[in-house]
């Protein structure tokens, strides 16, 4: 028996499975030359050789060698005869051009490959083209966005929205007002985005996609504007709208959506922090809200230093500081339930003022607090305290 256990090793897995590494690398590689390969004979069969098109796609992708390609280059030279090119097969090609480069980071070709297709569909007005065109415009606009020049194309947008206005191509529109609202928003241009998003035309959603990035944007808009009942309802819609794989997007409607409840004064419930596939991501904002919900201005100090490159990445640096106030108004009301009379030193000592001269900060926040009726009481400036006024028993009797 003692022979039968000392011969139960095993070097064969361990070797299987360092060899199945390479393989399985191998196979990667050999899928991505078959995409490269497919998509020049797609190119092939599709497009005319010689032509302005065929030229400028093909120049995108790798060529094979000749032994390689004797097959497909039989196949299409049987098939060339027969070919009479479509324009809406034309955009195509282009579209899988434009996603093949952005998927291998090649974004300064992805910008040329995609302002040549826009110059083509400028020529184009048939309605059979709309859905591609918008599809072209995105990726458009996203590979201008990832090299950082989205400033550069933002006249080429307002000019194509002109165009799909005058075509009737309502979808073009919808993507392009996006896109531009995007744009705008991007470089902080938030009273230019609102008044091209007013003078707009108006009209029936055609893309639920398009729609929920409209409310996106507009509940952004209303945010900054201060409107945030308004911009609570277009955030919340967004994320109720967005389709369950859009988990980026519905993130995001969730981030301006807690920020905004927390500003008016409300406290988002827990399960909103515990959603599926959300919770590291809202984790920040998770601990912004327990810091305004106890009034602590230190723990909200603390948790906005923490996150701070998060709250950078997001956008959201500004609607934090606003929060400032919100949380000392938590705080000072706490403060006046538990204390019938106390002083401004300790006030500030409390609400963990840093400032030059705290006593006259706190004087000035419980004067704002009791005229705006956050607070029920009086302030004694002779003595420096802030009297709090007993709430009655409506259950009592004479």
């Amino acid at each position: 028996m003692t022979q039968d256990v000392e011969m139960k090793d095993h070097p064969t897995p361990s070797h299987s499975v360092s060899s199945a590494v390479p393989s399985t690398l191998q196979h990667l590689k050999e899928i991505a030359s078959l995409i490269e390969t497919v998509l020049s004979a797609f190119l092939d069969y599709i497009l005319v050789p010689g032509s302005e098109a065929h030229a400028r796609l093909s120049a995108y992708v790798p060529k094979e060698d000749e032994h390689e390609m004797e097959v497909d280059t039989a196949t299409s030279a049987i098939q060339t005869p027969s070919k009479h090119l479509l324009p809406e097969l034309e955009i195509y090609c282009y579209l899988l051009i434009l996603l093949f480069l952005i998927d291998r980071k090649r974004y300064n070709e992805a910008k040329a490959c995609s302002s040549a297709s826009i110059v083509r569909l400028k020529n184009l007005n048939r309605r059979t083209v709309d859905v591609l065109a918008s599809r072209l415009y995105f990726y458009y606009s996203y590979s201008y966005e990832l090299t950082g020049d989205l400033a550069e194309i933002r006249g080429n947008l307002l000019a194509l929205h002109r165009i799909a206005t005058l075509r009737h191509d309502e979808l073009g529109q919808e993507t392009l007002l996006n896109l531009l609202l995007r744009n705008y928003l991007h470089y902080n241009l938030y009273d230019q985005a609102e008044k091209l998003r007013s003078k707009a035309p108006r009209f029936e959603a055609h893309s639920n996609q398009q729609f929920c990035r409209y409310l996106f944007y507009l509940g952004k808009i209303r945010t900054i504007q201060l409107e945030y009942t308004d911009a609570k309802e277009s955030l919340l819609q967004a994320a109720r709208k967005a389709p369950v794989a859009a988990r980026g997007f519905r993130i995001q409607c969730n981030k301006w959506a807690i920020l905004v409840r927390l500003l008016l004064g409300e406290i988002p419930e827990r399960t909103i922090f515990m959603q599926k596939g959300m919770e590291k991501a809202l984790r920040p904002y998770f601990e912004l809200t327990n810091a305004v919900r106890i009034g602590d201005l230190e723990l909200f100090r603390n948790v906005a230093e923490k996150f701070s490159a998060t709250f950078s990445t997001d956008r959201t640096h500004n609607l934090i500081v606003r929060l400032r106030h919100n949380v000392i108004r938590t705080g000072l009301r706490n403060i006046s339930i538990s204390y019938s009379r106390i002083s401004l030193a300790d006030v500030a000592q409390k609400l963990r003022l840093n400032s030059l001269n705290p006593v006259a900060d706190a004087e000035s926040i419980v004067s704002k607090a009791i005229r705006d009726g956050a607070i029920d009481a009086t302030l004694d400036h002779a003595n420096g305290w802030m009297v709090s006024k007993e709430t009655g028993d409506i259950y009592s009797s004479k």
